[in-house]
């Protein structure tokens, strides 16, 4: 009883803290999610990618750097910039940072340093929409150096259904009211969706034959590296972390100190909710890229929950992607095709979550209304699974 009762009071604890938390970003979304809204129709960056990134980047308004700069985005001073600047220990010791008078000046900045930057010009060719294409195209682009950068932004955006601010500025959706609720996501039953916490040991022990310690969110990078006798170089080598992905963990995980093993000790992992790839490799003492190459993957991908990732042996097939949705059933032979497409080459789309007519013509390079024509649509809404035919020159 008395084992049950702490183990109670834990789960009050943490459920307690993700609580805080979670009302510490929807304070952050409601106060600057109309600079966001109007910063998207002046640029077109969208929404909610900027608000994701500057609750990141902040750590919700919290962050030191935020606090005695108004800078929300991370920027450093870079050539040419003639303001204010402070300095902050970041990639290496007392960096130069941009700093503003205000939050507004910061979020302007921001879309102007994305729409003048040559290197992030390909997304603005993306349907402002493709919330997943903006958060990996940043990470593409180098904005963050983060292996889970995307995957960050990405379940900030769907957790706190920031997106509709997006569609606030497309004018898709109606303003009004605090739209992020007021409410702080219901957390979750730990016991059935998500897996069960680990109870690490303190100091150092071994997954895989490889020395690993677990630390707390909030621990320098660099005292970790000199408490063990290693460079920082090193230690972010060890972790699949690329140098100067950021001195402070942003969470609790799993540090090793020497290279993970090629393969695993266990012939399979499952996903588990809200775990990705990089998630599986610390936790099973692999490297990343050689989970990748095992299961037929590449970097960005993520396999859906409850698929088997192989650790031993390569997978005889990829696994199913996150978002893939069902497999939709074939079109029927009697649908008729319009005489003018009947020679022409064609392809079977599926429809992914949160994909438009719009989003998917810019893909293929035809426009939302042949689509429409082809597949006999009287609206422009879609299903997650849809199959829609397209036919291409």
């Amino acid at each position: 009883m008395r084992s049950l009762f702490i183990a109670c009071c834990f789960m009050y604890l943490g459920n307690h803290a993700i609580a805080q938390q979670s009302q510490a970003i929807l304070d952050y979304v409601n106060t600057y999610k109309q600079l966001a809204i109007e910063e998207m129709q002046r640029t077109g960056v969208p929404a909610s990618i900027k608000l994701a990134q500057g609750i990141h980047e902040t750590e919700a308004g919290r962050s030191e750097l935020v606090l005695k700069s108004n800078n929300h985005f991370g920027i450093k001073c870079k050539t040419g910039w003639s303001g204010e600047k402070v300095y902050h220990d970041d990639d290496a010791d007392g960096e130069c940072f941009r700093k503003y008078t205000s939050p507004a000046d910061s979020y302007r900045d921001h879309s102007d340093f994305l729409k003048a930057g040559q290197r992030y010009a390909f997304l603005f060719a993306l349907d402002p929409t493709d919330y997943k294409g903006w958060a990996y195209g940043l990470k593409k682009a180098g904005y963050a150096t983060n292996i889970k950068y995307s995957q960050i932004l990405v379940k900030l955006i769907e957790t706190y259904d920031l997106q509709q601010y997006t569609l606030i500025a497309l004018g898709k959706l109606p303003a009004g009211g605090d739209l992020a609720g007021g409410q702080v996501p219901a957390i979750k039953n730990e016991a059935v969706l998500v897996a069960p916490v680990m109870n690490y040991p303190a100091g150092v022990f071994q997954i895989n034959d490889t020395r690993v310690v677990f630390v707390k969110g909030g621990t320098s990078l660099l005292s970790v590296a000199n408490q063990y006798n290693l460079s920082l170089a090193r230690l972010l080598d060890f972790n699949d972390m690329a140098s100067g992905e950021g001195d402070i963990l942003n969470e609790d995980q799993l540090i090793y100190l020497q290279r993970k093993r090629r393969t695993g000790a266990n012939l399979f992992h499952h996903v588990q909710p809200e775990e990705s790839l990089y998630d599986i490799a610390q936790a099973e003492g692999i490297r990343y890229e050689a989970i990748l190459e095992l299961n037929q993957l590449k970097p960005g991908m993520e396999p859906a929950v409850g698929e088997r990732i192989f650790l031993k042996d390569k997978s005889p097939a990829r696994p199913i992607l996150a978002g893939a949705g069902p497999v939709p059933e074939p079109l029927a032979q009697s649908q008729p095709v319009p005489a003018q497409v009947n020679n022409a080459p064609s392809t079977r789309h599926i429809v992914q979550q949160k994909e438009t007519l719009y989003g998917i013509g810019k893909k293929y390079g035809v426009s939302p209304e042949k689509i429409k024509e082809w597949n006999q649509l009287t609206g422009s809404s879609l299903k997650t699974g849809q199959e829609l035919v397209i036919y291409t020159n």
